[in-house]
């Protein structure tokens, strides 16, 4: 019965980190890190195919093995998070905007920490 719940679950975070990497407003990569957990207690065939991806896979391997994140895709997230928080300031307002302003220089930091 856990095999068809992780397969499950892994197909949810699959689709949800393709939509992420179509739409600039919702991380993509996250939501890919958890369908391979997933894939890896309720398909191991799909994990595989995810990690011998030619685009995603050495990333995700990367993250996997080493917990490192590579410089090109720092500079990534932090750019996309930084003209997140400019737009979410002009859209939102100023109190109502500190509070993802506040979560996205979090995230930023602990991302600017992981090594490369």
């Amino acid at each position: 019965m856990a095999r068809p719940l992780w397969m499950a679950a892994g197909i949810v975070f699959f689709a949800l980190g393709w939509i992420g990497m179509v739409l600039p407003v919702m991380p993509g990569f996250v939501f890919l890190l958890g369908a391979v957990f997933c894939f890896a207690r309720g398909n191991p065939q799909w994990e595989t195919r995810m990690l011998d991806h030619p685009k995603y896979g050495p990333a995700l391997r990367d993250w996997r093995e080493h917990r490192r994140i590579a410089r090109k895709s720092k500079y990534a997230a932090l750019g996309f998070m930084a003209l997140a928080a400019v737009l979410t300031g002009f859209t939102a307002g100023f109190p109502i905007a500190l509070i993802p302003i506040g979560i996205m220089a979090l995230v930023g930091t602990w991302i600017w920490t992981r090594p490369e």
